[in-house]
């Protein structure tokens, strides 16, 4: 018996094999689900990324965009079911939902945020803060209180077997999805007219001005851009979970746990950060569950102490 058990661990190390397949199951469970809730996180840290790097506003209400999304999403989905849309086409009235929310862009920009630009950044947080109070009741208003899903979406596209663990094909469509979306920004920013114009403005606001650019066009733009992502972020999310007023809040923390971490300001910042909060929560629920916000803001607290300007600075919008 000595000398069996010694061979085992010699073969595969000192966990019977079922015991080292489990952990195997359970290392692609955290890590999927964590890349999953990272993607989606990452739009909303994306949005508010780009707005600040912008326009120097700090968006309390990112999270209200998170959470319109995700009732658009809703919305449209059961629409699309109503007028006969097969099942498996569900991903497009999500995406549908998600972009619908882009009219809030210009009329908050140019209807309250213009207001503040030079003001104390005080003015910015208050103002933002009372968009979260808005939206929640304009979310309880026209969706009520009680929780919202399309769960069904959710086993739609089928099955995937991986590392003896079973996961929705849905989960790695919008891991997918996010990737795409994240390298097109970076495309946007580096390659196109409108990137240039937005990197130049994030440097130098004045001479952008003395230039002859439209900083007004400009601000609307970005303002709107973020918002859509904020919204894509909540419509793809919403087949894995229910939508809830409080969820804004949740997902304003987070994001800003991603913006600590990544460095404000920088799109890279956002990606790197999502991922890191992402799959250390998925770790913290799999193995400590109390200790999920602990972990996620000790990690700030660090990051705040010996970098304060976070993993990437803040080089680049």
């Amino acid at each position: 018996m000595e000398r069996g058990h010694q061979a085992s661990v010699v073969a595969g190390g000192p966990f019977p094999k079922k015991r080292r397949v489990r952990m195997g199951t359970d290392i692609a469970c955290i890590l999927v689900s964590g890349i999953f809730y990272a993607s989606t996180l990452f739009l909303v840290a994306a949005g508010l990324q780009v707005v600040f790097g912008v326009q120097k506003i700090f968006n309390l209400a990112c999270g209200s965009f998170y959470a319109m999304g995700a009732y658009m999403g809703i919305t449209f989905v059961h629409l699309s079911g109503r007028m006969g849309v097969p099942p498996i086409f569900a991903l497009i009235p999500l995406i549908a939902g998600g972009l619908s929310i882009f009219f809030l862009g210009p009329i908050i920009e140019r209807g309250l945020l213009k207001f503040i630009y030079d003001r104390d950044e005080h003015f910015q947080l208050i103002l933002t803060f009372g968009l979260i109070l808005i939206f929640e009741d304009i979310t309880s208003f026209f969706w009520g209180t009680a929780p919202q899903s399309t769960g069904e979406v959710y086993q739609t596209y089928g099955e995937i077997h991986l590392l003896g663990a079973t996961f929705p094909v849905y989960v790695f469509i919008v891991i997918l999805s996010s990737l795409i979306i994240a390298i097109l920004i970076g495309y946007m920013l580096a390659r196109t007219k409108f990137g240039r114009t937005m990197r130049a403005t994030a440097d130098n606001r004045e001479v952008c001005e003395a230039l002859g650019i439209n900083m007004k066009a400009v601000y609307v733009n970005v303002f709107t851009l973020g918002t859509v992502l904020g919204g894509l972020g909540g419509a793809l999310v919403i087949p894995a979970t229910v939508a809830m007023t409080e969820m804004a809040a949740e997902l304003m923390a987070m994001s800003f746990a991603v913006v600590v971490i990544g460095g404000l300001g920088s799109i890279k910042g956002a990606f790197f950060g999502a991922l890191v909060v992402g799959i250390l929560r998925c770790i913290a629920i799999a193995t400590y569950p109390e200790a999920e916000l602990f972990i996620i803001y000790l990690i700030v607290i660090g990051i705040l102490v010996y970098k304060p300007e976070g993993l990437f600075g803040a080089s680049s919008a």
